[in-house]
């Protein structure tokens, strides 16, 4: 099935025959709860919830969830109840996991633990955000808009190779990559179109297999025919960009909110790199880009 759309993931996940263990590190929350049980009616995933059973169970009756849609695991403690979920990971027990209401450098704590996490030595984690807009003719997969403030040449390499696995999750043979920098011109003196440049000859030369990388490019170019037609840039990229890297944290995450607040396009995000795709939700994140985040990171653990 082509995948043209967030909920047509949710389509594909129906149809696997064992669906994906979601486990959520210390459940304590209703709106964690409220996402992870709409994505088991939803039949997306199994969901297992680690954290006070009571806090759980009174949740879910206020609710009127049914508790015997989850596999509860008492956990009282929130570093404790992380660390446990991170384990289940480790033991096989659970395929996905998912922040709940324990704050976020203790759930990065215990993924990054160097003897019972789940990052390998000198992996690099980034943000992966697959966005549906209604003004572009396709799904764009974009990063990084919320953990690596300033990437270097190498984080890079691993932005565009983690871009390049969603969007080819996602159907795309052969994702096009976009560079975003202020300019198609390369700029001594600004990085990012350095960078950008060096990338685009990588992957010219096979050196970033899987996908077509083009840079530096301006967003208009990247996402816009007419902009890059009155630019006068040939490329298979300009107007037709499948992923969006960019150069800095506060680039990506404006890009990321003013799509969200003022385009209200639809968006799912995972946290990538380590052993198996992470949610982590913003607390300002609703119910649905949460259930999206959960689709998303259940069809790159595939």
């Amino acid at each position: 099935m082509k995948i043209e759309k967030i909920s047509d993931i949710y389509e594909v996940l129906k149809g696997y025959t064992r669906k994906k263990r979601l486990v959520v590190a210390f459940a304590n929350d209703s709106h964690s709860i409220e996402a992870v049980y709409m994505a088991v009616k939803a039949g997306l995933v199994e969901g297992i919830l680690v954290g006070d059973t009571e806090t759980i169970k009174g949740v879910c009756k206020e609710n009127g969830y049914d508790e015997s849609c989850f596999k509860i695991v008492h956990e009282p403690n929130d570093v404790r109840g992380a660390e446990t979920a991170v384990e289940m990971i480790r033991n096989g027990e659970a395929d996905v996991i998912m922040k709940g209401l324990v704050s976020t450098d203790k759930y990065m704590r215990a993924i990054l633990n160097k003897e019972r996490g789940l990052v390998a030595p000198n992996a690099i984690l980034s943000h992966v955000t697959v966005m549906e807009c209604s003004s572009y003719h396709k799904l764009l997969t974009v990063s990084d808009v919320a953990v690596i403030p300033c990437p270097d040449l190498n984080q890079k390499i691993s932005m565009i190779k983690y871009v390049t696995i969603t969007a080819r999750a996602l159907g795309v043979e052969k994702p096009k990559v976009a560079m975003i920098a202020p300019t198609e011109q390369v700029l001594p003196k600004v990085q990012s179109t350095v960078d950008a440049a060096i990338l685009s000859k990588m992957g010219e030369r096979g050196q970033i297999p899987g996908c077509i990388i083009e840079g530096p490019m301006a967003l208009d170019v990247a996402v816009d025919k007419e902009a890059a037609e009155i630019k006068k840039m040939q490329s298979v990229v300009a107007g037709d960009a499948d992923c969006l890297i960019f150069p800095n944290l506060e680039s990506g995450n404006v890009f990321y909110k003013t799509n969200t607040k003022l385009g209200h396009s639809k968006q799912g995000a995972v946290l990538v790199g380590a052993k198996v795709p992470s949610v982590l939700s913003s607390r300002g994140d609703s119910v649905e880009t949460k259930l999206n985040s959960i689709a998303l990171a259940a069809i790159l653990s595939e």
